[in-house]
């Protein structure tokens, strides 16, 4: 059905629909000061999971929150139903507070000061359209800084009647719902690929592809059994040499401007690196000594990580295009007789097991990588000629696998574009829901 649509006259709303109006944002919100009292639970607005405990936060995500013990006394109160502006708001939008508790103090605390339906703001100031007007109110805006009041009342808002307020809500929860549920089933797909494929390469690494290979006892835990005619050595017999990267000064466009490459540059899924951006560094001679890429080499991350993707990972170089790495990062030339593709997908069976993790180093909440330690770790080695079969035949079974996962990455990106999409559509009065306006 064709909508009767007029200039809103704000640029961010573009056409409206001739019955709304345009209103300040003062006309609909003000801002809660109320101090939080001692019974009030602390909240975390995040932008992936919206407001909630912090304690239920820090559960889902693992991730540690600074406990606001200085200033508990001067934090602000939240009531069901309450908007708040946190330090990411310039990229994902206001939070909606569905109970009540206490935030920050540099947090602000938005509260309805007419009836309305609470659905349709919760769509509204997390629309991109929305996001994209708050970044315009201030060009200092940036990452740890909340979004005041005053800024916030810069933007005019849409003001439906609540009755189609509330039909707009009632359709966006039955919409975003289908496509909810269609991403988090390719989601599920993913995963389930990448343990499919996980596994595919543990065994191969590990067992071979001979299934009627007589089998020893390795002494290694991770390893189990392995075919008796292969050596378990530690994984610097497998190495010639290990030097760590550099960085070099700024590049001036000249001769000794060379490739750097960086951990951002690691494609993790395939263990190679991506070609998305090049850092060029200028590197004199002395730098590049030893240091130049080589077809074959292997780059393992020294420094960096977190959490949930520690130190350690391992990529392999498979191009001839002259660089070096970081200062982050080791190059890694292996012996004769070693595979490089076969011995990447050593190491990348060692990291997803998480054995990587037993030679980390902690300092300043940076991880480091105990080099030395991680290289005396025991690994299965199979003659150069079966090295070869085996990487021939993992990279036919993980070709497959990862074009059903780049399929259903795929599939997970079109629907949240649908899904923002959507929403920017309907709170703006573009789709027409059923209710007159």
């Amino acid at each position: 059905m064709t909508r009767d649509l007029r200039d809103s006259g704000v640029g961010w709303l573009g056409d409206t629909p001739a019955g709304w109006s345009v209103v300040p944002a003062r006309a609909l919100f003000g801002e809660r000061k109320q101090r939080s009292s001692a019974t009030d639970v602390h909240l975390t607005p995040s932008q992936k999971y919206g407001v909630l405990p912090q304690a239920e936060y820090m559960e889902i995500t693992g991730n540690k929150v600074v406990l606001n013990l200085s200033g508990a006394d001067n934090m602000r109160h939240v009531e069901a139903g309450d908007y708040v502006s946190h330090l990411r708001s310039f990229q994902g939008g206001l939070e909606f507070a569905g109970i009540p508790g206490k935030v920050s103090a540099a947090y602000t605390v938005l509260k309805p000061k007419v009836a309305l339906e609470p659905r349709f703001f919760k769509y509204l100031f997390k629309c991109d359209l929305y996001v994209q007007a708050l970044r315009t109110t201030t060009d200092q805006l940036r990452d740890g800084q909340s979004i005041r009041y005053g800024q916030f009342a810069l933007i005019p808002l849409p003001h439906p009647s609540v009755e189609e307020q509330r039909a707009i809500a009632d359709y966006l929860d039955q919409e975003t719902a289908q496509i909810d549920a269609f991403i988090a089933k390719n989601e599920e797909l993913i995963t389930l690929l990448t343990e499919r494929r996980a596994a595919v390469i543990a065994h191969a690494v590990t067992r071979g592809v001979d299934a009627g290979a007589a089998l020893k006892a390795s002494d290694v835990e991770w390893l189990g059994d392995v075919p008796s005619h292969w050596s378990v050595q530690r994984l610097a017999s497998t190495v010639a040499r290990a030097r760590n990267g550099v960085w070099g000064t700024d590049p001036e466009g000249g001769e000794d401007d060379l490739r750097c490459v960086r951990v951002a540059d690691f494609d993790r899924p395939t263990q190679r690196i991506h070609d998305e951006a090049h850092t060029l560094r200028k590197l004199t001679a002395s730098e590049r000594a030893g240091r130049v890429l080589r077809n074959g080499d292997l780059l393992l991350e020294k420094s960096g990580g977190g959490e949930k993707s520690p130190v350690g990972f391992v990529v392999l170089y498979d191009r001839d295009e002259p660089a070096v790495c970081s200062n982050f990062v080791a190059r890694v030339e292996l012996r004769e007789g070693m595979e490089p593709k076969f011995w990447t997908y050593v190491h990348g069976a060692i990291y997803r097991l998480r054995i990587t993790e037993k030679s980390l180093k902690q300092s300043t909440g940076i991880q480091n990588l105990d080099q030395s330690a991680y290289f005396n770790e025991y690994v299965a080695v199979p003659p150069y000629v079966e090295q070869c079969v085996i990487a021939e035949h993992l990279e036919r079974r993980t070709a497959g696998i990862d074009a059903a996962v780049s399929t259903a990455r795929r599939g997970v990106t079109l629907a949240r574009e649908r899904r923002a999409a959507l929403i920017s559509a309907a709170v703006t009065g573009k789709i027409d829901v059923g209710v007159a306006a």
